[in-house]
């Protein structure tokens, strides 16, 4: 499994790019996670459900392919995409979502904090609060889209929305509940996590594109 690191990117470009990777890619291609943040931007899922934007001010709002509802990404998030080939690998969609969140779970918990998943609603929450987000496409048998963990950020812009569906869902981010922890250190340390769950051979490829 390859670890690209792609700094601060805008969403556009980088959807066209998961799904061009997607398409173009076959049976021998190796299966990627890529790191980033993005510029602040809200997206919806699949449900498209405009009446869970409230508020979006001038902040962009993008259609996706993904699963669920709306949410927001912006600065001070981490975002990882994984790219999948789910035949490859001894799990279905289902428990991939598990996975994922069974990753984000124990780095917090490692990290002194007691997070929680709940039922109905994918993603990682603390004392209720959302503080970790999923959605993921399967398109040929291979994902693409993946998470979003709220690391150091303005969380002002989950007001202008339903976050994920959810009237009244307060989010949260780790700033909140350790102080000074950024995102370079989190990215640093939660993709051994996130590997572990995911990529049980540990033959991890690095590279900053």
């Amino acid at each position: 499994m390859k670890v690209k690191e792609f700094g601060r990117q805008g969403y556009d470009s980088t959807y066209q790019a998961m799904r061009d990777f997607n398409e173009k890619r076959d049976a021998s291609t190796v299966d990627e996670i890529w790191l980033m943040e993005h510029f602040p931007v809200y997206t919806l899922g699949l449900s498209d459900k405009t009446e869970h934007l409230l508020n979006t001010a001038d902040i962009p709002v993008i259609k996706t392919d993904r699963g669920g509802q709306v949410t927001y990404h912006g600065p001070g998030q981490l975002i990882a995409y994984l790219l999948i080939n789910l035949k490859r690998r001894p799990y279905t969609i289902k428990k991939l979502v598990s996975l994922i969140e069974s990753s984000v779970i124990e780095y917090l918990r490692d990290l002194g904090l007691n997070p929680e998943r709940k039922a109905g609603a994918p993603g990682v929450y603390i004392n209720g609060e959302k503080i970790a987000a999923l959605g993921v496409r399967v398109r040929k048998g291979c994902t693409y889209h993946g998470l979003a963990l709220n690391i150091d950020m303005d969380l002002k812009p989950f007001d202008g929305i339903n976050p994920c569906g959810y009237q009244g869902l307060v989010c949260t981010q780790l700033v909140n509940h350790i102080e000074s922890i950024s995102v370079a250190e989190v990215k640093e340390k939660f993709i051994a996590y996130l590997i572990k769950y995911l990529d049980q051979s540990g033959n991890i490829m690095s590279d900053v594109a």
